[in-house]
């Protein structure tokens, strides 16, 4: 693999939770307490440093998750030693290494992803029958996109200099048609921080028929 096609070095500088897992693990929580799913396991696709998946661990939640990083599954082997965090890729077979779940987590990382198709495939893979996928990204519409626009800040939210940083951007249309392309049912959006047109992130709830 050449380094410009090298999926393992995204660096985590800490297991601290970002400033999005601050926004995003409360709507997530949320999410699973009214799923009232009978078995507490999910699998954390992209897990990164693994501090979502620490909190869901303290709330019964048996937690297996992969991330690309190398830095970020060093970080949470570290610092989350009991988690079944590993590295991995969207990209492997992880059906077959890790069986099926209920639940399948993936929090702002198909904006990452070079082959968005494989990712999904992926995702309705790890999912059981009636299984539901939580997955979030950035939120783009239009009164988003122009303030943006407006207020100068297009550069900084396009991350072009951010190594492994956001190649893809979302809108509820085209997330919609991406998930539903791969035999998911989108059964709603959640839009997450400040007020709803200008949301910092949204989340797709998507079923396994």
């Amino acid at each position: 693999m050449t380094a410009e096609h090298d999926i393992t070095g995204y660096e985590w500088k800490s297991a601290e939770p970002t400033d999005a897992h601050g926004v995003l693990v409360p709507a997530v929580l949320s999410i699973l307490e009214r799923l009232k799913s009978d078995e507490k396991r999910i699998f954390d696709l992209g897990c990164g440093n693994g501090a979502v998946a620490y909190e869901l661990s303290k709330r019964g939640w048996h937690v297996t998750g992969i991330d690309p990083s190398k830095e970020g599954i060093a970080q949470a082997k570290q610092h989350y030693p009991t988690l079944d965090l590993h590295q991995g890729s969207a990209y492997d077979d992880l059906a077959v290494q890790y069986g099926t779940f209920p639940v399948v987590l993936s929090l702002e990382v198909v904006e990452h992803v070079y082959a968005p198709r494989d990712y999904a495939k992926t995702a309705y893979s790890l999912l059981q029958p009636g299984g539901v996928a939580i997955i979030s990204t950035p939120y783009h519409g239009y009164w988003k996109n122009l303030a943006l626009a407006v207020t100068g800040k297009m550069d900084a939210h396009f991350t072009a200099l951010w190594d492994h940083g956001h190649i893809k951007f979302w809108s509820m249309k085209t997330l919609r048609q991406l998930l539903e392309e791969v035999g998911l049912k989108v059964e709603r959006f959640e839009r997450v921080g400040r007020i709803p047109a200008l949301a910092k992130s949204m989340i797709a709830i998507a079923r396994r028929p």
